[in-house]
């Protein structure tokens, strides 16, 4: 008889030289190209439109640096998966708000992205961050040097936000290395605890054509402790010199765990005893970026790396193991992820974008659970899978918003995506949002969806999709026939807009008796974009990913 662990591992299967601020030709282009808008960020005023009717909701320069910080572009698209590198040229509205002195406003706004969580990635702040770095006013210089430790928390930050300083630098007629950056970047080494320290130039060597070595030596970084004195010579010495040089020194406590810290990882690199490393990972808590290529092909190994590094970075890797074949059903790795994700205190030190990670990737196992073991047991599992769907969500914070969901049901959807990530997704809303309409839509008629918050994802799969054509605007049609206050409507599809017969856009101006949005998703196509760019109450998402309900999060809370 299987313990309930064992079933529910079935589930899881610049500032510059000179200090100041040049504009090139690229940057005066933007300036210049950059709508001068009011500096306050429209949240519910109402705007009058080409028309001169009322319906479309300006967008200031603060929306559109909320945007850009967001997802790295001033627009109102998001592309799923194609967050590259941000530049000048897409952030018009941040050098307009610092042409108006408003540059400590900036970096405050690029802190809140960064360390609430509600940024796609990191690059957007980084670059914003940089570019008040390079500013001719003192002030807005200072706060971003000042905000550096906070939003750079660990060493791939800090490489991508020189990076940025270095490409902008290249546009200017002054150096790059001045005294407000090696005093930044000297801080930052100096102001961590040392083993903590030690940990992260060890997990993160270089990134972006830099390394630890660079930095220090460019800084000019004078270690403010005997501790960080041990591992800067580490960075830039090697071993040898370390263990020449405290061979037959006094050592202080600190000095003494730093150094026995590296001797671990540097015995580590030499062995290739499965068992050893597995017991160096267990003790020390060793993380996967710390190993050889050659440890990681070891299922022991990743047993002992599982049981030890953080959740957050287990959810991170989930894909990545289950197509190497780390993870299968009633495996002891598996197990332990089960056992993990059980633990509610651990839980709530995860970002709730991981856990929907986790929520994607089981559904993805549990697909490839049913094609292993055939229909009739993989409807036992779906079945059984109840619990962890509220266990992906718990950590979600509601919005608190009035929602309408709606999906598009016609074939050009059910064909591509039939109940996988997009019951997931309206699952997640069911369970966060207490006030959710789901509507199942088609070009003739609207069906709203007897969902609730305990549902699985295969009946949430039943309940969505039977099979029909399109028609976008019924959603808000339906909202507005039966008296319902919407906040946001949430319209999932994959049918180009110019096949519809009437405009979304129009139909949800027409239902503005209340301040409603409208998300456009469209789920695998790059053709989704609502006509009506100036109205800041409006969205288009181009594919779906977990940046996207980032997006969608944000819109609702009137934060971009």
């Amino acid at each position: 008889m299987p313990t309930n662990q064992n079933r529910d591992a079935d589930l899881l299967f610049h500032q510059t030289s000179c200090g100041s601020f040049l504009l090139y030709p690229s940057l005066t282009q933007a300036f210049s190209n950059t709508a001068m808008e009011p500096s306050e960020n429209a949240t519910s005023n109402h705007a009058l439109n080409s028309t001169g009717a009322e319906g479309s909701w300006e967008i200031s320069d603060k929306t559109r640096l909320c945007r850009f910080l967001c997802y790295g572009s001033e627009g109102d698209i998001y592309t799923a998966r194609e967050q590259g590198r941000v530049s000048t040229e897409t952030a018009g509205a941040l050098l307009s708000l610092l042409q108006e002195g408003r540059g400590a406003e900036v970096v405050e706004e690029a802190k809140r992205f960064a360390q609430g969580g509600r940024a796609v990635s990191p690059g957007p702040a980084l670059f914003a961050l940089a570019l008040c770095s390079q500013h001719s006013e003192l002030k807005t210089r200072q706060a971003a040097f000042k905000a550096l430790r906070e939003v750079c928390r660990d060493p791939a930050h800090l490489f991508s936000f020189v990076q940025y300083k270095k490409e902008l630098k290249e546009g200017m007629k002054c150096g790059m290395w001045g005294r407000a950056l090696r005093k930044a970047v000297s801080d930052w080494y100096n102001e961590q605890d040392a083993l903590n320290l030690a940990a992260a130039v060890t997990r993160c060597k270089q990134r972006e054509g830099w390394s630890h070595q660079d930095l220090l030596r460019l800084s000019h970084t004078k270690p403010a402790t005997k501790a960080v004195a041990l591992i800067s010579k580490y960075v830039t010495k090697g071993w040898k010199e370390v263990q020449a040089a405290y061979a037959d020194k006094e050592k202080s406590e600190e000095v003494a765990k730093v150094l026995s810290y590296l001797e671990v990882l540097e015995k580590v690199k030499r062995s290739c005893d499965e068992v050893e490393v597995s017991g160096l990972i267990e003790e020390h808590k060793l993380e996967r970026e710390q190993l050889l290529t050659d440890h990681l092909r070891s299922k022991q190994v990743w047993s002992a790396l599982l049981k030890e590094i953080s959740l957050q970075s287990i959810l991170k890797i989930l894909g990545k193991m289950t197509s190497n074949r780390l993870l299968e059903p009633r495996s002891a790795e598996t197990q332990t992820i089960c056992e993990r994700l059980q633990n509610e205190s651990s839980l709530k030190k995860v970002l709730p974008t991981s856990t929907l990670s986790a929520s994607f990737w089981l559904r993805k196992t549990i697909n490839e659970v049913k094609a292993s073991r055939g229909k009739q047991s993989g409807r036992r599992t779906v079945a059984s899978s109840k619990p962890w769907t509220g266990l992906f969500t718990q950590n979600v914070e509601p919005v608190g918003k009035r929602f309408v969901v709606a999906v598009d049901v016609g074939t050009s959807l059910t064909s591509i995506v039939p109940g996988t990530t997009i019951s997931t997704a309206v699952a997640i809303f069911t369970r966060t949002e207490a006030n959710t309409h789901v509507l199942s839509f088609s070009e003739g008629a609207v069906v709203p969806c007897s969902l609730s918050a305990d549902m699985s994802l295969a009946e949430v799969t039943a309940e969505l999709f039977p099979s029909c054509s399109t028609d976008c605007t019924l959603p808000v049609t339906w909202a507005t026939e039966n008296g319902k206050s919407v906040d946001m409507f949430i319209i999932l599809t994959n049918n180009p807009l110019w096949t519809f017969t009437a405009s979304p856009v129009e139909s949800l101006k027409k239902h503005r008796h209340v301040d409603s949005k409208l998300v456009m998703c469209g789920l695998t196509s790059i053709g989704h974009a609502i006509a009506d760019t100036e109205d800041r109450g409006l969205l288009s998402i181009c594919g779906f990913d977990l940046g996207a309900f980032s997006v969608i999060r944000n819109l609702a809370l009137d934060l971009i």
